[in-house]
């Protein structure tokens, strides 16, 4: 037996280090010190001042084991912490080690051991050599390096350490691997005590005792006993699954932590021990690849996807995903939120029925992952009975808390939850939810900007099923929809959209109210608009307006319908309905005089004309809207905006620059992301547009791209995703294409089509796609060809008649280039047609110029000079007059005299092309 020897006391002022108890203690309290920190402080004091290098330090305390710098500096910035206001006392010789400062002096104590240390024994009892039983790993665990890495870290620095999460995270694993990596090297015993199958929380120092071969003394161990026993023995004590029994662990943990000077514990719970110095690591999920994230190599990237892969071939050697899985198996990962033993589960179903059923099929996942390993312990043997086990400990307040709170679909905020728990009190809730996220079934959303909780996926869909269960869906849902009915009017309500659709699923099922739904969507209405969410916008109102009854609701039906009317001019659907929709807006805003509305009514009817391209009617619906405006002068703006517009594709583009800078100078308005809503873009952006166009047809193709990038610009700035793509749509790509600068069209082009994807903006979409085509002229005309085909026939289900024609001449252009001379002149044929019959005269000196060309009749090419100088339009005149002097119909002066007339622009293609046909 070991003799019973008192090491020194170090003393210098009010500090002292205790060798015996492995104390640092200021004052006579002692300082928190994790132990290796201690066994550095130990080295210092040890050598009387002198440098102690960083090679001497690692071998001292980390004696076999191959230690990197980083590792040692976290450990002495932790004595650093400790020493506080004198810190100073721990010097660096840079690059070379470390001393200790100060007159430290031995004191002489004394006081027997066996009175000092009443808790420890006399000495440590007779053990054999085997110093842990930690179980060999079964298989590699994967995506954890970091969080080992991190867990080592902290054990060197803090006694306590506790592994806290939702089931299935894989705390346990993680502490195994990381007790594993610890036995090498480092001269002390690791101990694997598992709590799980304990139901008397009495046994749990007998469960430890019985693990480490202790011999406490008479009668059933205590934590105390115990802890006497263990006394001086370098250990780690890993307690697993300790939430069942949380309290005995606690108590057993600190007990032994204040007795033994050189024990660690390492816990696994789902709920935090909460005794003095522990030290805290939340177990996160592994990394799933993002929602856009679809390329293989990128899938492959993240750990989740790892673990999949890996336990799917262990199920089934053939399994090899392709390029095409990765998707699937990225769309799984993500379902189940990174949590290791979901995507386990998930795993072995794949391997028996494929990917497709297995992604298709996780809204069903308690029924459908029930595949867990024959040996695991019963509450890992299906994802229910993972589930069934935290929620069978929770008391039947927080049960009742956790499945009211599965009614949020996007996260929650105290306020929201304590409103769907009615009639439970405000400081009931936020104590359950506390409670809840300390036992890992609530988190914090890290995503938030503001404070929010989440429950994750698979726990909100366990919880869901417990709310049906107990007939309380019902009322949790209508309070959810009152509370956010009455938040829709707040500003941070753009962040409860995803809960705000639940409440309207809800209102519009069997189940629920018609009246909350009816008022629910007419308050929806600025939000879907502001975020332009359209296409969701119509399909809701359309929903509202069949149970609304209009006869004595007519203001819900007025902001219905006018919300209606701007969705189906950016949305995909008949054009028929868009009309008579404006027109009973203007019925309705003129019998409650309402003059906001009449205006919005005559600007939506103002649109739909003009989308149909007549342009007539649109004219006199615009002068319509700027006399009523002129007596509220803050639409007048708006005004200008319209009338350039419609005077721009009449070809009358001095009037159309006119009125664009007009509108311009004006000043914006007190809400522009509102007034953006209700005309479904920004006016300024908008005007912006027109002005680039104008400016490019005028002969300024400079100031035309450089006034296109604004529009992009302000747009972005704005926010408001119609109006981004009205810029990119109507102003860059057309400019850059006119320019000559397809690398920048190709670049707006791109931005379009994910913009338009991301908000679900059909005709958008529809407008990228021939985009893409066109800029294949160069590199693939047939395949352009096709893709201008296919945006050709969508738009025959929207009401974007006024691209037709452009899309017709791209085509032209594209099929001309493949060498199809006859199609082009089809296209192009048509495309004169509907400009003829509809007065959109903007693009028609092109079309009579390619029309020309293709027949190589020099009347067209004539007819496309004069409209062109009709029109002012300095770009086209340049166009038609190099094709009549390369077809011989025009003396070479003609083109000299028009390219005098440019101040600018003189790098773009066109100017380049006539310049060198001038000097040749």
């Amino acid at each position: 037996m070991a003799t019973n020897t008192r090491q020194p006391i170090y003393v210098n002022g009010d500090w002292e280090i205790d060798l015996s108890r492995r104390e640092l203690r200021l004052r006579g309290v002692p300082v928190a010190l994790g132990g290796r920190a201690f066994e550095i402080i130990e080295s210092l004091v040890e050598s009387a001042g002198m440098l102690v290098t960083k090679e001497d330090l690692m071998a001292s305390v980390w004696p076999g084991a191959a230690i990197e710098d980083n590792t040692l500096q976290v450990h002495i910035s932790a004595v650093r912490r400790a020493f506080g206001a004198d810190r100073g006392m721990l010097a660096t010789a840079f690059g070379r080690g470390y001393r200790l400062l100060g007159d430290w002096t031995v004191r002489d104590d004394d006081t027997p051991l066996s009175q000092a240390e009443p808790s420890l024994p006399p000495a440590p009892l007779p053990r054999d050599e085997i110093t842990t039983n930690l179980p060999l790993a079964a298989s590699e665990l994967i995506g954890r390096g970091d969080a080992v890495r991190q867990l080592r870290d902290l054990l060197s620095i803090h006694r306590v350490v506790t592994l806290t999460g939702p089931g299935g995270i894989g705390k346990t694993a993680l502490a195994l691997e990381t007790a594993r990596s610890l036995l090498l090297g480092a001269q002390s015993e690791v101990w694997f005590v598992e709590l799980m199958a304990l139901a008397d929380p009495d046994l749990v120092p007998t469960a430890v005792a019985g693990i480490l071969r202790l011999q406490p003394g008479g009668g059933a161990p205590s934590a105390e006993s115990v802890a006497r026993a263990i006394g001086r023995r370098k250990m780690l004590l890993l307690l697993d699954n300790c939430e069942h029994l949380i309290d005995a662990a606690a108590r057993l943990a600190e007990t032994v932590v204040r007795a033994c000077p050189r024990a660690s514990i390492l816990a696994t719970t789902r709920e935090v021990l909460r005794i003095d110095g522990e030290c805290v690591l939340r177990v996160p999920p592994l990394d799933v690849p993002a929602l856009d994230s679809e390329a293989p190599t990128d899938v492959l990237s993240h750990s989740a996807v790892h673990l999949f892969i890996a336990r799917t071939r262990m199920r089934n050697q053939d399994f090899s995903p392709r390029g095409a899985d990765m998707p699937l198996i990225a769309n799984i990962c993500r379902r189940l939120e990174g949590i290791p033993l979901a995507i386990e589960f998930a795993a072995a179903r794949a391997a028996v029925l494929g990917l497709y059923e297995v992604a298709t099929r996780l809204d069903d996942r308690f029924d459908l992952l029930i595949d867990g390993r024959r040996t695991a312990l019963p509450r890992h043997q299906t994802l229910r009975a993972t589930l069934d086990w935290s929620y069978d400990l929770l008391p039947a307040a927080e049960q009742r808390i956790l499945r009211r709170l599965a009614v949020f679909h996007g996260g929650f905020t105290l306020d929201a939850a304590a409103a769907v728990m009615a009639p439970d009190g405000s400081s009931t809730v936020i104590d359950g939810i506390a409670n809840l996220v300390a036992k890992s079934l609530v988190t914090l959303d890290a995503a938030a900007s503001a404070e929010r909780w989440r429950l994750l996926d698979t726990v909100r869909a366990y919880a869901q099923e417990k709310l049906t269960e107990t007939g309380e869906a019902e009322g949790t849902a209508r309070r959810q929809a009152e509370f956010f009915l009455g938040l829709l009017t707040d500003e941070h309500a753009d962040s409860e959209i995803d809960n705000i659709r639940a409440a309207l699923d809800w209102a519009f099922s069997p189940a629920g109210n018609s009246r909350l739904a009816i008022n629910l969507t007419v308050a929806c209405v600025p939000l879907w608009t502001r975020l332009s969410l359209l296409g969701e916008c119509r399909t809701r109102v359309e929903a509202a307006l069949t149970v609304l009854d209009g006869a004595t609701e007519p203001r819900a039906e007025l902001t219905l319908r006018a919300a209606l009317g701007m969705a189906l001019a950016y949305t995909s659907g008949p054009i028929d309905a868009a009309k008579p929709n404006w027109q009973r807006v203007r019925d309705l805003a003129d019998a409650l005089g309402d003059t906001e509305y009449q205006l919005r009514a005559i600007y939506g009817l103002c649109l739909h004309e003009t989308l149909i391209c007549e342009y007539r009617v649109a004219l006199a619906l615009a002068l319509q809207f700027q006399k009523i405006a002129a007596s509220a002068s803050a639409e007048l703006p708006t005004a200008d905006r319209m009338m350039a517009t419609v005077l721009h594709y009449l070809g009358n583009q001095a009037g159309a620059c006119e009125y664009a800078e007009r509108s311009l100078a004006a000043p914006l308005p007190p809400d522009r992301n509102l007034h953006a809503a209700h005309y479904g873009v920004d006016q300024r952006v908008g005007a912006t547009v027109q002005l680039a166009r104008a400016l490019w047809l005028r002969g300024f193709p400079d100031q035309a791209m450089a006034t296109a990038q604004v529009a992009v610009d302000e747009a972005t700035d704005v926010g408001h995703a119609n109006s981004v793509c009205l810029a990119l749509a109507d102003g860059a790509c057309i400019v850059a294409i006119l320019c000559g600068d397809l690398s920048a069209a190709t670049r707006f082009a791109r931005a379009l089509t994910e913009h338009a994807d991301r908000h679900a903006l059909g005709v958008w979409r529809t407008y990228g796609l021939a985009l893409r085509g066109r800029l294949m002229i160069k590199s693939q005309p047939l395949e352009g060809a096709a893709l201008l085909r296919s945006a050709l026939d969508g738009l025959n289900d929207t009401p974007f008649d006024i691209r037709f024609q452009l899309y017709l001449v791209w085509l032209a252009e594209v099929l001309e280039a493949a060498g199809q001379a006859s199609e082009a002149l089809t296209a192009i044929d048509e495309a004169l047609e509907r400009a003829e019959r509809t007065e959109e005269r903007w693009y028609l000196p092109e079309i009579l110029r390619i029309r020309g060309e293709l027949s190589t009749d020099a009347d067209y090419l004539a007819r496309s000079f004069q409209l062109a100088r009709e029109q002012n339009a300095l770009s086209w005149e340049l166009r038609a007059a190099a094709s009549r002097v390369r077809g011989q119909h025009a003396e070479p002066a003609l083109l000299g005299d028009t390219l005098a007339r440019f101040t600018e622009g003189f790098s773009t293609a066109d100017l380049l092309a006539a310049s060198q046909l001038a000097g040749e």
